[in-house]
This record gives structure tokens, C-alpha cells and sequence, in this order.
């Protein structure tokens, strides 16, 4: 941004002003539009259609299948080459449709958070998109407007603008329009500038617009957002090294069937190319990455339907392993509005509730809050403008059914000394009863030390150190229960008259008003559901360490024996030291950017899945940075949102520990999917490796492997995709990323129930070769395999038996099995499809009932076992 924004005279801005005849004309905006382009954060160089269709087939696994029907193409095999190539086109049209729903969903998020603007056009007021405001605009601020873009400061009505999503203060920031010096810049003052992404949160301005888009300040830190690189999932990492190792399995086995074809049984180079072929069909789960795909998209709807919007497919099993979340204060474990709390008045201490106005102290009080005061609030719709601070003034008024409105109507403000960050006061004055009085409220240390008299029932007293003491004493209990004080004074003045900062003084003590941002009380059961399920919870938070320290303790995240720990505290460890202190630390206070990377960071290097939550431009690294990065919908700002993976639509924490309730779910639903592809296609794999080494007929053609694995096998894992959460998620720890998704139990499930399923197909195969005929045999032993697997559906919902689980409990699963039983018979018996499928014509219905007899076979013995075992098996 150039030096002369900031250095540009009040003068010479308006001189700007006044030549734009009040604000650009509609074809200058539209010149400007062209020339700077919209006013909107660089999302990056999207990726057309047809990269991400061609990134669907950079799979190892994928590449195998490519090199399979090559192979059935060069042996004439023409039906396999076109089932193979066909299903391939579908998967990777699936995989596109997917990615560009996610990029259309998260458009129309954006769309949805998009402000707009006041602006001068051509001396008129109009509203227009933020997108459309272009430097060279005359912006018109007002109390809970958006800044849209960075802009000089024209006119100014003390303005005081909330900068915490640059800055992470949550304090606001007195604006001026004043010129300031070189050196001041230099400096980092930046009094007479607003920037994009901020607040207004008190009074009005004009403000001419000096940058937008990337060129803005929040533009450059999303900019330096973008080099951060995100991590892949556990799921991504443990599916990546099983795609290769499986590989590199399948490659070698085919090699061993191609020389044994050869060598063994005579068979020509084209046949024995087929039986590898047809073994390399069988082993490969060509609906893996499908399966998974839907299950992700499957879980994000349910967890949308939930608040939680995900961004990213991959991050839903993420949030399985996540073990711990760094989570923001305000907003998120808190309800984000300042609520009034304990009094001090005529030397009691009081609830809000408690408050009476017979008592003449108390009641000036309250008359000092309102009238000091600039927010107002509407009851009927629940919302409120102005500082947080001043709303819950408003609010103890509401509580006793009085209107600010009507009350400031009553005592007009005959002058102001707005409230200034440096001498930390407001001051306005009042005709009360015909006497010019000075409302004056603050910071306590400042008005006590310019308070001569303390107001009592009785009257004025002298201030006296004991008095003084006493207050002070009050004000620490206060701020030890985590409330924010605020004092209040008044001064009476012989007439009314310009006020000056020296009338800020001699004051006479009123009392004090505390109030907090309460705790959602959701989020405590939340944190401790959390804590239950291995989860620690951390606070990170712009508030002081006293403040945090007790909210933090009312939500169950702040334990006896825990420590907090401030950002300039932070600064002065090493990574040693904080590595060394990081378990006990549940705090943090007045942190940085920089200071969030560096705790997920710590984190990490202990092995932990980290979800850091964050709504300000500030925060965005850290989002990234974190396995979960967890945006605000509400409050969070549009490059916040661009680098999470999971946004809350109510910006809830006990949304984030329902969404790893189910991220835990989807996992396991997608390891039991997992177990029942694995273990029909083991199941393949046993009975071509078996005809091999016994020199038998190929027991099944590749397409009768790609209908197994493509249809029948695709909708029941599918429906185990959509079994519901199981009651006790929480009650387990948080899977550790490093462990395989195919760990030793698993692996042993799938070979013993592989070997079932494949030993009833070869006695089908038998059965059907009895008389030497290969083809009937070969259709045999398809749809035995076919029919044991959609049984085998059944199996893999859980680790129960389905009479536990039991069949209501999932009927996507009971429609999924009888959906393959229609597409099977219809293969076996419909002419067309019989020649496609090469079903022998010898088949018969009485076959079919030996076929049935033995499918159901390895299902009776799986639950029967768990029967006995009791559905203790283990999981992780």
C-alpha cells in the first residue's frame, strides 16, 4: 500500500472527494472494475474438468486394470476389454462429480457470507456487492457494518473499528482522520486507516478506499496462507502404502500363475495371459476408491445436517484419529456476547438480578451505564449493535424493562469525550433534574485515581485509601472469576458547556459493573464428552491469562495441576521447554499467529491428529497448519473458510466433538467396508491360485470378476457405508494415525472369511465340473462366489452378530442384498445377458439350489462364531 495513503491531509482527501463530485460515476466504478478486477481474495488457478477427470486415473491400481484389459484386448477377449474400460470411465466420472459438487458447495458458501457495501456514486448513496467496490470509492461505515476493503479514514464520529480478525485483539481500535508523519508509519501507526475483514463496532465514517482484493492487508496474509502446505489424512497415507504394497503383491502373483500356465499344464502364452488376467481382476477392489469416496460424501451429509460442513472428503476420517483440538474462546466454547454479571454499589456486591432502583446508588449506576452508552438492542428479534461492552450495559437495563432508546430520549447528550485507548475513558454529559452532570465509565485504576468522593446512601464521602483498597480489593475477586469490570463516575458541572479532558476529573465514585462472554453450556458437556473420548482440549485465546484462565476452568478444559501460559511467556521458552511443559499447558493467552503454528506444531511432533479452530484472517495459517482446520460460519472470514477443512455453521464447539463422533463412525464403517471387498476378493484370489496349482479350467472369466467386484459387491459395501454410529465411540481412545488401516485382526478376518467363502465356491466348481464341462463349471462357482458375498454383507456391518445389530437397524444393507440377488438371477437366466456373462446353458434351477445351499454356507459358520465370541472382537 503506497506511504501517501496514510500521509494524505484530511484537506487534500477531501479535495479528492469533492472532484469525484461525491463518490466515482458509474463508468468510472466500471473502468476501475476492469482495471483492478473484483474485490475478492485470489482463490488460485482452478483446475479445469478434464485435469481432474485425468487425475482420477494416476492410481497404481487403477494403471494395473488399464494393463489387464490391454491384455483381454490382444487375446480377442473383446466383452472383458469393454466391461473393464468401462467401468474405469465410470469411476473417474464418479471421482469428478464429486470434486466439482465439493467446489460448487463451497461457492455458495462463500456467496452466502459475501457483505455488502455503502458507497457514494455519483453524489448518491447506494448499496452495491463488495465485490463490485474498487479503490478511488467513497465508503460509507456505520456501527456493525464490514469493512469490505482497506481505506482512508475522510470524516470521522468516533469511529472504533474491531481488528481482531487481523490482529487477534479483541479489543477495539480508535480510528482518526489525521494526517500522520513518515515516521509513524514506519512505526506501524495506522490510526487513520480501516482494513478489510475488520468490524465497526462504534460510531460512523467516510472512508475512501485505498486497495481491495489481494492488494488489501488481509489479501497478503492469504496470500502467505497459500504456502503453507497441508498434510495428507492417516486414511490417505494408509491407503497410499496398501495401494503399492497390494501392487506389488498382485504383480508378483501373476507373474508365479503366468509361469506355472505355461510350464505346469501346457496352456498356450495367450491362455495363460488370461488366468493372469482373471487372477489380477480378482485381486485387485476396483470399487475401493469409489466405496470410500461415498462413504466420505455419505458422512459429510450426515454431518452437515449437523452444522459441520466439510470441506475436504478426505478430513471426515481424520477427525476419527484427532486427539486433540485447539479451540478458540470467544464464540465457540462461549455464547460471543457479553452478558452483565455481579455489581459493586454503596459498598455491596449484588447480582445483576439483584439490582434496585429505590436505592439511589444503584440507580444512578444503572443511569450512568445507559446513558454512557451508544448500543442498543431489540427484544423481539434478538440482536444488537454496538461494542459488546456496551450491549450488556444495555442488557441489565432490559432485565428491569427499561428502554436505552426512550431513556437516552428523556436525558439528551449535550457533549461527548469519546472514549480513547490511551486514557482509557467515555465521557458524555446530561441535564439530570436541571444539573449539567458528567457520565464518565472506564478502566478502574484511571477513574479511581481521579475520583475525590465515593457515592453512598448516605451521600458523598471522601475517597480514602481504605475506600480505594476496598474497591480495588472487589474489582481482583471480579477478574479472578473470569469478569471484565467496568467503573463508573459521575461529576456535576456549573453549566453546560464544550467539554475538555480536563473536565475528566475530581470525579464522584458510583460502583462497578462486571460482565462475561458466559460459557455455551453445551460445550461444557462437549469438552467432557471430549475428554472421555481421549480428546484433550485446549484454549487459545487474545484474552488475558486471568480471564481465560477462569472461563477455561468453568468449562471442565482448565484442571487442578494445569498451567497457562501467555503469548510473551511463550516466546521465552525454547521448543525444548515447551515440548517439555506442552502436556500440562491448557491455556494459552494474548497469542500471535505465529505463536497458534507453533503449538500445533508442538503437537504434532508428539504424534497427535491436532484440529485447531479460528474465524479471524489471522487464524488462517493455523487452520491449515492443523490435520483439522476448523472455521467459523458465522463469524469467520472468507480466507479463514478457504484454509479449513471443516466449517461450523453455528459456530459451536459441541459440534466439533459430534463431528468426530462421526469421523469415528465413517471410519469404522469404511474398515468394515474394507473387510468385506478384501474378503470376497480374497476369496477370488484362493480359487484362481487353487485351479492353478491343481492344473483346473479357469474357475471364473475377468468379467464375471468385474460383475463380483463392480455391482454385487458395490452396493452392499456401499449400504455398510450407512450403518448408523454405534453407541460407546466416545468411550475409545483416538485411533493412533500410524497404526495400518489393515491391522493383524483385520488381515486375519479377511483371510479366514476369504477361505470360507472360497472353499464353498470350489466345491460348486466340483460340483458343476463333474462331467468334465469347464463352462458349467465356471458358472457354478460365479455365482456361488457372487451369492457367499452378498450374504457376506451381512457379516461385515459390525463386529456384532446381526442378531445384536439386527437387520431394521440398516435396511440399506437388506436392499442392497436383494438388489444383487435380482441383478444375479438376471444374469443367469435373461438370454441376452447370458451370452455377455458366458453362463453355461446348462444351468438350472435345480443347480441354482445347490448354489444357494452352499453361499449361505460361510455365512451360518461367521455367526455362529460371533455368536460364541460374543461380538468381542477387536477393532483397532
Amino acid at each position: 500500500m503506497s506511504e501517501a495513503y496514510y500521509r494524505k491531509t484530511p484537506q487534500q482527501a477531501l479535495e479528492a472527494q469533492q472532484a469525484s463530485a461525491g463518490g466515482l460515476a458509474d463508468q468510472e466504478a466500471r473502468s476501475r472494475l476492469e482495471k483492478y478486477g473484483p474485490n475478492k481474495l485470489s482463490e488460485g488457478k482452478k483446475k479445469s474438468v478434464l485435469q481432474i477427470f485425468l487425475e482420477q486415473f494416476k492410481d497404481l491400481l487403477v494403471v494395473i486394470l488399464i494393463v489387464a484389459a490391454l491384455i483381454s484386448a490382444v487375446s480377442e477377449n473383446v466383452e472383458s476389454t469393454i466391461v473393464i474400460f468401462a467401468v474405469l470411465i465410470l469411476n473417474a466420472v464418479l471421482g469428478t462429480v464429486q470434486y466439482l459438487k465439493a467446489e460448487k458447495s463451497l461457492e455458495s458458501l462463500k456467496a452466502m457470507s459475501s457483505p455488502s457495501a455503502k458507497v457514494l456514486r455519483g453524489g448518491v448513496r447506494v448499496e452495491i456487492p463488495s465485490a463490485d467496490v474498487v479503490p478511488g470509492d467513497i465508503v460509507l461505515l456505520e456501527a456493525g457494518d464490514m469493512v469490505v476493503a482497506d481505506g482512508r479514514v475522510l470524516e470521522n464520529f468516533s469511529l472504533k473499528v474491531n481488528e481482531s480478525s487481523l490482529t487477534g485483539e479483541s479489543e477495539g481500535v480508535d480510528k482518526m482522520a489525521e494526517a500522520i508523519t513518515a515516521e509513524q508509519v514506519a512505526l506501524g501507526d495506522q490510526k487513520n486507516m480501516v482494513f478489510s475483514g475488520s468490524l465497526v463496532t462504534y460510531g460512523r465514517a467516510t472512508v475512501l478506499v485505498t486497495a481491495t482484493g489481494m492488494d488489501t492487508e488481509l489479501g497478503k496474509i492469504a496470500a502467505l496462507m497459500n504456502q503453507t502446505q497441508q498434510r495428507k489424512t492417516p486414511l490417505q497415507q494408509s491407503l497410499d502404502s496398501f495401494s503399492a504394497k497390494l501392487a506389488i503383491v498382485i504383480m508378483a502373483i501373476c507373474a508365479v500363475v503366468f509361469a506355472l500356465s505355461i510350464f505346469r499344464t501346457g496352456m498356450g502364452v495367450l491362455d495363460s495371459l488370461m488366468f493372469a488376467v482373471a487372477l489380477a481382476v480378482a485381486a485387485i477392489p476396483e470399487a475401493l476408491s469409489s466405496i470410500v469416496t461415498i462413504v466420505l460424501a455419505m458422512g459429510t451429509q450426515k454431518m452437515a445436517r449437523q452444522n459441520a460442513i466439510i470441506k475436504d472428503l478426505k478430513a471426515v476420517e481424520s477427525l476419527g484419529s484427532v486427539s486433540v483440538i485447539c479451540s478458540d474462546k470467544t464464540g465457540t466454547l462461549t455464547q460471543n456476547k457479553m452478558t452483565p454479571q455481579k455489581l459493586y454499589a454503596d459498598g455491596s456486591l449484588l447480582e445483576g438480578e439483584e439490582l434496585d432502583l429505590v436505592n439511589d446508588v444503584q440507580r444512578l449506576l444503572l443511569k450512568a451505564a445507559l446513558l454512557a452508552s451508544d448500543a442498543t438492542t431489540n427484544e423481539e428479534t434478538g440482536t444488537a449493535i454496538g461494542d459488546p461492552t456496551e450491549v450488556a450495559l444495555v442488557m441489565l437495563g432490559d432485565r428491569l424493562g427499561i428502554d436505552e432508546e426512550a431513556y437516552r430520549a428523556q436525558h439528551p447528550r449535550l457533549g461527548e469525550l469519546a472514549f480513547d485507548s490511551d486514557r482509557k475513558l467515555m465521557s458524555t454529559l446530561h441535564d439530570i433534574d436541571g444539573v449539567p452532570t458528567l457520565f464518565t465509565k472506564g478502566a478502574i485504576d484511571v477513574l479511581l485515581d481521579r475520583s475525590k468522593w465515593l457515592l453512598t446512601r448516605e451521600g458523598k464521602v471522601e475517597m480514602t485509601p481504605q475506600r480505594k483498597e476496598e474497591i480495588a480489593r472487589t474489582n481482583m475477586e471480579l477478574s479472578m472469576e473470569g469478569l471484565r469490570v467496568l467503573a463508573f463516575a459521575y461529576k456535576e458541572l456549573d453549566t453546560v458547556r464544550p467539554l475538555t479532558l480536563e473536565d475528566e476529573s475530581e470525579f464522584t465514585f458510583i460502583g462497578l459493573i462486571s460482565m462475561i462472554d458466559p460459557p455455551r453450556p453445551e460445550a461444557i458437556q462437549a469438552v467432557a464428552d471430549a475428554k472421555r473420548g481421549g480428546i484433550r482440549t485446549i484454549m487459545i485465546t487474545g484474552d488475558h491469562k486471568v480471564t481465560a484462565t477462569a472461563i477455561a476452568r468453568q468449562l471442565g478444559i482448565f484442571q487442578d495441576g494445569d498451567e497457562a501460559v501467555s503469548g510473551v511467556e511463550l516466546d521465552e521458552m525454547t521448543d525444548a521447554d515447551l515440548d517439555e511443559r506442552l502436556a500440562k499447558i491448557s491455556v494459552y493467552a494474548r497469542v500471535s499467529p505465529e505463536h497458534k503454528i507453533r503449538i500445533v506444531n508442538a503437537w504434532q511432533r508428539r504424534g497427535n491428529i491436532v484440529s485447531m479452530t479460528g474465524d479471524g484472517v489471522n487464524d488462517a495459517p493455523a487452520l491449515k497448519k492443523a490435520d483439522i482446520g476448523v472455521a467459523m460460519g458465522i463469524t469467520g472470514t472468507e480466507v479463514s473458510k478457504d484454509a479449513a477443512s471443516m466449517i461450523l455453521a453455528d459456530d459451536n464447539f459441541a459440534t466439533i466433538v459430534k463431528a468426530v463422533v462421526n469421523g469415528r463412525s465413517v471410519y469404522e464403517n469404511i474398515r468394515n467396508a474394507i473387510q468385506f471387498l478384501l474378503s470376497g476378493n480374497t476369496a477370488g484370489i484362493l480359487c484362481v491360485l487353487y485351479a492353478s496349482l491343481m492344473a483346473l479350467p479357469v474357475p471364473f472369466q475377468p468379467v464375471h470378476l468385474l460383475f463380483i467386484n463392480l455391482l454385487t459387491d458395490s452396493m452392499p459395501a456401499i449400504a455398510i457405508g450407512m450403518e448408523p454410529a454405534r453407541r460407546g465411540l466416545l468411550d475409545r481412545k483416538p485411533r493412533d494415525p500410524k497404526a495400518p488401516i489393515l491391522d493383524r485382526p483385520l488381515l486375519s478376518r479377511i483371510g479366514g472369511q476369504g477361505l470360507l467363502i472360497a472353499v464353498a465356491t470350489m466345491v460348486a466348481f466340483y460340483l458343476g465340473y463333474q462331467g468334465g464341462d469347464a463352462m458349467l463349471a465356471s458358472t457354478m462357482a460365479f455365482a456361488t462366489l457372487t451369492l457367499a458375498r452378498l450374504f457376506h454383507g451381512f457379516n461385515c456391518r459390525g463386529a456384532e452378530s446381526i442378531f445384536h445389530l439386527k437387520f431394521s437397524s440398516n435396511k440399506y444393507s437388506v436392499l442392497a442384498f436383494f438388489a444383487g440377488v435380482v441383478l444375479l438371477l438376471a444374469v443367469l437366466f435373461v438370454p441376452g445377458l447370458k451370452g455377455l456373462f458366458l453362463v453355461s446353458p446348462a444351468f438350472s434351477l435345480s443347480r441354482l439350489g445347490q448354489v444357494v445351499l452352499l453361499a449361505v454356507l460361510p455365512t451360518l459358520i461367521i455367526q455362529l462364531v460371533k455368536l460364541v465370541a460374543g461380538g468381542k472382537h477387536t477393532k483397532e
